[in-house]
């Protein structure tokens, strides 16, 4: 199996700058966004965004952590027909009239994402829902695109895409191998 570097710290650090300042540009600041990061890697990466947006504009960005366990397609065991819980999902802040921008590390078949778009919207009624991911590998399975994007990396399915933090793996870095 071979591995190929595609990021490594010093790019993963400017590819994060510069969706911090297409997010304000897009969004004509930093009112009333809320960055809501996806277990586990996106919740690491919404915080350095609200730092990056913060050294920019000088105000702070609420970030929450979303959960998508119990929103995910694949789930096997279904609970009773109550509600599903969401379990570890921190928002902060209100959802409603908020502009939340979901944040991933790889946006590949879209399932996730639809996962975390269900999640929010059980919170509230949010204005609208952004997305920003680290890598975009394409192989969409639902019409779901990312807004902002670190970089993209087409990809076959043979490949794996591995994105490393150091708040969960101890070094930074994203990588590409084969399966075979």
């Amino acid at each position: 199996m071979s591995k190929t570097v595609l990021m490594d710290d010093q790019a993963i650090r400017r590819a994060l700058t510069r969706i911090a300042h297409e997010i304000i540009e897009r969004n004509k600041g930093v009112t009333d966004i809320v960055l809501a990061g996806i277990k586990t890697r996106g919740e690491f990466l919404a915080k350095r965004l609200a730092e990056r947006i913060e050294q920019i504009e000088g105000n702070a960005v609420s970030v929450g952590v979303i959960d998508i366990t119990l929103y995910r397609d694949d789930l096997k065991i279904k609970t009773d027909n109550s509600e599903p819980e969401v379990k570890g999902t921190d928002i902060p802040v209100e959802v409603t009239d908020k502009k939340i921008i979901l944040v991933d590390d790889v946006l590949y078949t879209g399932r996730t994402v639809r996962a975390g778009m269900d999640a929010i919207m059980d919170l509230g009624r949010a204005s609208n829902i952004q997305l920003a991911v680290l890598i975009d590998r394409g192989h969409r399975e639902l019409p779901i695109r990312a807004d902002y994007v670190g970089k993209n990396v087409p990809t076959s399915s043979e490949e794996i895409i591995s994105a490393s933090l150091i708040e969960v793996d101890g070094f930074d870095e994203v990588s590409i191998s084969t399966t075979k």
